[in-house]
């Protein structure tokens, strides 16, 4: 007997470890598909406002009047950064790049005083470009005013298109980890329908029977989300060391929305497999337990 109760005691812990691990591999899948879609978020925010608008200024525009320019145009919604370069500095560059100064053969400074405005992610596209260039232009002190849109407009196509990829894919592998969990965790409940059946004879309510495979499913949950989130931490870690620089893309932020999704997804599928597995052996009759 006692045998037997050491037979039955380690099959099922093979069981619920079974479960955990196959439960953390895809927490796993689960929370790299949204740390993809997060990070693509912020990765498309990076690149836009990582687009530059070059505003020319006249010949005759002094550095004083850039600099109030400057301080204008700061006050705009689009406005993200602003780099002015002048005239003097502009032709003290492309001197100590061409190893000559060009003044001294053509007479005067060929050079004029430019900005470099960087938008905010909201406004760098095609529509919201052509009525800034639009108003850019009528300010007495530009003269030109530069960008590529096509390269704008092939951006924002592109990310679009991650962005619907990785979205249909969150969609079709939450699907699918539910059923690889709802099976595995039906299978743990089937080796136990015996238990469950003897259980409303004797009595025991619906709920007091659901209690303890509900509990067993939050543990999974809680254990395989622990493990899925050290797992991704490690990854994100190992990029950090690789490319310190994607602090400006994988952002605390989006660390922490990764974990708790996991955490959500794992508490949530367990015990919603949990309780529809239970629940569909206790409507079974006595003599279909035999024919499953």
């Amino acid at each position: 007997m006692r045998k037997k109760e050491k037979t039955t005691r380690r099959r099922h812990g093979m069981q619920v470890l079974t479960l955990c691990i196959s439960t953390t591999m895809v927490l796993i899948l689960l929370g790299l598909v949204v740390f993809s879609v997060l990070t693509a978020q912020n990765l498309s925010n990076y690149v836009r406002e990582n687009l530059t608008v070059t505003v020319m200024l006249g010949d005759t525009v002094s550095t004083n009047d850039g600099h109030r320019l400057c301080r204008e145009l700061y006050h705009r919604p689009y406005a993200r950064n602003i780099d002015f370069v002048s005239k003097e500095q502009a032709l003290k560059e492309q001197s100590e790049a061409m190893g000559s100064d060009p003044s001294e053969f053509l007479g005067v400074n060929p050079f004029v005083g430019t900005l470099e405005l960087q938008l905010k992610s909201e406004y760098a596209n095609g529509d919201s470009l052509r009525w800034i260039a639009a108003e850019l232009r009528r300010n007495p002190l530009v003269s030109e005013v530069a960008y590529q849109e096509d390269l704008m407009d092939k951006v924002n196509r592109n990310l679009q298109k991650v962005s619907l990829v990785l979205l249909v894919l969150a969609s079709l592998l939450t699907f699918i980890s539910y059923s690889l969990i709802s099976n595995t965790v039906r299978l743990g409940v089937y080796s136990r329908r015996f238990l469950i059946h003897t259980m409303k004879l004797v009595g025991a309510s619906w709920g007091f029977i659901r209690r303890p495979f509900m509990r067993d499913g939050l543990i999974v949950g809680v254990v395989a989300a622990a493990l899925a989130c050290l797992v991704l931490g490690g990854a994100v870690w190992s990029l950090f060391r690789y490319e310190p620089n994607l602090t400006a893309i994988i952002t605390w932020q989006v660390l922490v929305l990764t974990a708790v999704a996991v955490v959500l997804f794992g508490l949530i599928i367990t015990s919603l497999c949990s309780y529809i597995s239970v629940n569909h052996f206790l409507r079974i009759r006595a003599k279909d337990l035999y024919e499953i």
